[in-house]
Formats: structure tokens, sequence, C-alpha cells
């Protein structure tokens, strides 16, 4: 009897997960040639709608593509011929020199064990073909490089990548490299080894809350990891939460920040939804159908980027080759 009661509460739940109403997108993307799998949205500071979306194809013959807001492929704008590019972030006002600033993507190149850095929007490469990372490792699979966030330091305004593996140690899993520019060019130099790591699954999602300095990952079979994004802050851990709300693995991360309040957006990838939590308090808010598919990476802004984003854009990773972009107002975050 206890069985079949059981049963029957389980088979309650799942058919209450299957009638989540999905929340249709405003526009679906062109469709790249491989594998989608991490976007970063950069706000275009003089024309918000020509701003430009930008997202991974991961395979050998991988690259990063760059859309409009129609979800149309920039073809000037995308970088191709990119060996396994896995994350993508993006961060505004890198210093090159003492009068000439860039806003700059960074993105993992994982076949060639290094991480790219573009300036953006004119799309030149600022890294002398590639910044090596993870180089001490000694297990092959310590040194493929996968999840990347930038942070932007709001103590010394200075820039950060935050990189992530395919596999790594318990303690000391994600480096931290410091970019910087000289007359030499520009440099991404070690500033410290952090994170603790289940050995579940892997970590592959990275964001930063850049005003408060906080990094937030994904533990995948395990939890959301929660660190100090600033150095001179320590390794501790501040948070592992979440864990009893997702199926399965835990997957991309998107930060939305308003005035008065804060939410993290987080994929529950076999679970084909996204949950949300207090960025203050990581409180589980509620479930969200958007209708993609197996979703590894996801970006949001809360800025208005035009008719068809009056409240900004939320864009995920769909598993048919293509990204999903949502107006913000149809997530109800706020």
């Amino acid at each position: 009897m206890k069985k079949l009661l059981y049963g029957f509460c389980l088979l309650v739940i799942v058919s209450c997960k299957k009638q989540l109403p999905v929340i249709q997108p405003t526009i679906i993307t062109e469709k790249t040639p491989n594998d989608t799998d991490d976007p970063a949205i950069w706000v275009n500071p003089n024309d918000a709608s020509k701003s430009i979306v930008f997202g991974t194809d991961k395979e050998t013959n991988g690259g990063v593509y760059a859309f409009n807001l129609d979800g149309k492929i920039i073809k000037e704008k995308s970088i191709t011929n990119i060996k396994r590019p896995n994350n993508v972030d993006l961060e505004y006002g890198f210093k090159l020199n003492d009068s000439t600033t860039t806003d700059i993507i960074a993105f993992t190149e994982r076949e060639r064990q290094q991480i790219r850095v573009f300036s953006v929007p004119d799309m030149k490469p600022l890294d002398n073909g590639g910044f090596k990372v993870f180089a001490d490792a000694k297990d092959p699979e310590h040194n493929l490089p996968m999840g990347i966030a930038l942070y932007k330091s709001p103590i010394t305004k200075s820039i950060y990548a935050i990189v992530g593996r395919k596999s790594g140690p318990e303690t000391g899993y994600l480096y931290q490299y410091k970019l910087n520019s000289d007359s030499l060019g520009v440099h991404a130099n070690l500033v410290r080894k952090f994170g603790g790591f289940s050995g579940k699954k892997e970590i592959e999602a990275i964001a930063v809350d850049n005003e408060n300095g906080i990094v937030y990952y994904s533990d995948e079979g395990h939890c959301i990891r929660k660190y100090y994004a600033e150095p001179s802050m320590g390794n501790e851990e501040l948070s592992c939460f979440g864990s009893q709300y997702f199926t399965k693995d835990i997957e991309g991360i998107a930060i939305a920040k308003y005035q008065d309040k804060g939410f993290l957006i987080v994929s529950n990838q076999q679970a084909h939804t996204f949950n949300v939590f207090d960025l203050k308090t990581n409180a589980f808010i509620k479930e969200l159908n958007l209708g993609t598919i197996e979703t590894d990476g996801c970006d949001i802004t809360t800025v208005a980027l035009s008719s068809k984003f009056p409240n900004g854009l939320f864009v995920s990773m769909n598993d048919e080759k293509n990204f999903f972009f949502h107006d913000l107002e149809l997530l109800k975050l706020n």
C-alpha cells in the first residue's frame, strides 16, 4: 500500500511538472553549424537597439557567433575556426592604455587549453593567439577549460577571468587570472586558485555579481557554490545551496539586478526549466518553463534594448543549435 501511495505521489509530481506552462520566446535565433552552448549579451552604449548577443558553437570547428536582436547571425562580428569554444562572458571598459578603453569578450577554447580575449564591437584579438590556463595541471582533463566569467572589481577596477575546467581537484578547482595591458600587449596573470568541487560531475557555469563582488558557479551534480570574487577577500565558501530543486544537472547561471532586489536564474537542465533564487538570501522563488531543451548557458540584461525587448532580455541556449530570446517582462521577476 505504501509503495502504491509513493508511486502515486511521484506520478502527481511528474504530472505537475509537465503542466508547468511554457513561456514562448520572443525570438528564436538562426541555427549555428554544430552545438550551441553559452551566450553573452553586449549592450551597445550608443544605441541599445544595436546590441549584440554572442553565443558559442561547441565543436572542433566551432566559433562564437554574433546575433542581432532579431536573432540573425552577424557574420562580420562572428569568430570562427575556434577549437571547441565552451563558455563566453563579457565586460565593459577594459583599459588598454592611459587613453583607450574597450569592451571585451572572453571565451574558453578547450582543445587548445586556453582562453581567448577579443575587443567588442570591432572584434579584434587582444591575446596574441590565446592565454594558456591550468598550465600546472598533471591530469589531462584538469587542463581543459570550460566555464568562464569576467569580474570587474568595484574596488580596483581591475578585470579578472575566472575559469573552470572539465575536471579538477576538490579544492582550487577554479583559477582566477588578472587581465593587464602594457606597452607589450595584453597579459593574463594567475592570481589565485579557489573553489570546492564535489567530484560528481564537472563545473562549467560561472557568473559574477560585480557590484557585490560575488561569484556563483554550478557544481553540476551537487549545488550552486558561492564565493568572494575579490581575491583579497579570501577563499572561504560562503554557501552551497539549491540542490533539492534540480532534477539532475545544475547548469547555466544568469544574474538579474534591479535597484531594490536581485535574482539568480539557473538552468535545471534535464527538467528543461529554470529555477529562480533570491540573490541576497539564496531562497528559492519559482520555476520557469521557457520552452528550451537541455539548456547549458544563459545570460540576462535588465536594460531596455528595443521595441521587442523594452524590459530587458533573457537569452538561453536551446539544444537545437539555437538560442531563445525572451523579453524580460515575460519572466515576471520584478
